[in-house]
């Protein structure tokens, strides 16, 4: 395998990252796919937005998901899979958890929706984790 080849770890410009501990996003350019580390709604200072408020932390996570897929050369419009990781999960919240990933594309990935007893801090409601194409 090249060097060209091999996965490339990434923690992208405008995302929060705790490099001594993970990659945000990793791309395996021999694949033509990235694998997002799960996101959460925290803002490139670590802050949580959107605190008690499922669509808001869904909408800092896509615009999370968004910097990270960019910055591997894809779009959500490339999104392969995603899972999505709902603490306190009831169906009416269904709505406000997809509608911001599916803004604006017209693509549907496959998709596993979990409903969780808890994140790594309790504030935090919704986790994604990704993985997208690269055209």
């Amino acid at each position: 395998m090249t060097k060209s080849e091999m996965p490339q770890y990434a923690n992208p410009a405008g995302l929060f990252a705790l490099p001594e501990m993970f990659s945000l996003s990793v791309a395996v350019p021999a694949s033509r796919l990235v694998f997002l580390s799960g996101q959460v709604a925290w803002n490139v200072d670590g802050e949580l937005v959107g605190e008690g408020d499922y669509g808001a932390q869904v909408e800092q996570i896509v615009r999370n998901i968004d910097i990270a897929l960019a910055a591997a050369g894809t779009s959500r419009e490339h999104l392969v899979k995603h899972t999505i990781y709902v603490v306190g999960y009831r169906p009416e919240l269904a709505e406000a958890i997809l509608a911001p990933l599916r803004a604006g594309v017209t693509t549907r990935s496959a998709s596993t929706l979990v409903g969780v007893q808890a994140l790594f801090d309790p504030r935090y409601l919704v986790e994604i984790d990704a993985v997208a194409w690269i055209p």
